[in-house]
């Protein structure tokens, strides 16, 4: 199952990087850029390489390429116990080419979408050896491109960062924040609307947002039946389509009943499809 919750923890809180973990967040993610001040960031930097070197583990996301402080956050990146790389602000693909290849060989890379030309170039980022997923990082989007409104107003962006993912045949990318902690209804339509796109997971800010990503994330019960008996049919069948309650059902279809089992931890044996 791929990851569906990234959940931030400022660098220089490390009283609360145990607590993270034990929140169930599928990714917890040491923050060393936006969550600490400029005046806090070595301090914050020697914190996660403590607790790492302590037997921690967590990805972490360092400063942007071009910031004063991420020659040192790339050396933190091979300390082990560093479970993901994420960078923000990524926009030149062979700067982050470059990147990738400074690190250790392996080493799963996520950058953050926040800017126009990060969006224009998606899809030459998502190819780069070495990433493993996109990220979107919508309020900087906006702060960028000066959009305001949000839903249908980022619906290019979104579907190019689906794309792009697609194209390169990478994981499903992860949507930004919902930034309104207290309104469960908004958060639901959030994550209603980005698994609608096509994304796979979502950035989170506090611990009360991941049960309703985890869920919103995750097929319900009626479409885990559904894909379970197209799989099953595909399976007994030798036939290039099946019928499964009064509908055709061919390859396409399999395929993607097949990926519904996989993201609901309900793997099935790989079926015999016939000509399908």
């Amino acid at each position: 199952m791929i990851p569906r919750s990234y959940l931030f923890v400022p660098g220089d809180r490390p009283d609360r990087f145990d607590k993270a973990l034990a929140t169930g967040a599928d990714i917890v993610v040491l923050d060393l850029e936006d969550a600490v001040l400029p005046e806090s960031k070595a301090r914050a930097r020697e914190a996660v390489r403590n607790w790492l070197r302590m037997g921690g583990r967590s990805a972490v996301r360092i400063n942007g390429i071009g910031m004063e402080w991420h020659e040192e956050d790339v050396v933190l990146l091979a300390t082990l116990g560093v479970a993901a790389a994420l960078l923000p602000k990524a926009e030149e693909p062979a700067a982050l080419d470059a990147f990738v290849s400074a690190l250790p060989q392996g080493l799963p890379i996520v950058p953050l979408i926040e800017s126009a030309l990060g969006i224009w170039n998606a899809r030459e980022l998502a190819s780069v050896k070495g990433v493993t997923r996109l990220a979107f990082g919508s309020i900087d989007f906006q702060l960028d491109t000066g959009i305001e409104a949000e839903g249908e107003a980022l619906l290019y962006a979104r579907s190019r960062l689906v794309l792009a993912s697609t194209i390169a045949r990478i994981a499903p990318p992860v949507d930004g924040v919902t930034i309104a902690l207290d309104d469960e209804e908004r958060l639901r339509a959030d994550i209603a609307a980005a698994r609608a796109l096509g994304f796979g997971g979502k950035l989170c800010v506090h611990p009360r947002q991941l049960a309703a990503v985890h869920k919103g994330f995750a097929p319900d019960e009626a479409t885990l039946a559904w894909a379970q008996a197209v799989v099953e049919a595909a399976r007994t069948s030798d036939a290039g389509a099946v019928r499964v309650n009064g509908k055709l059902v061919d390859r396409p279809v399999v395929e993607r009943a097949k990926r519904i089992l996989e993201d609901g931890g309900q793997v099935p044996q790989t079926p015999d499809c016939g000509g399908l």
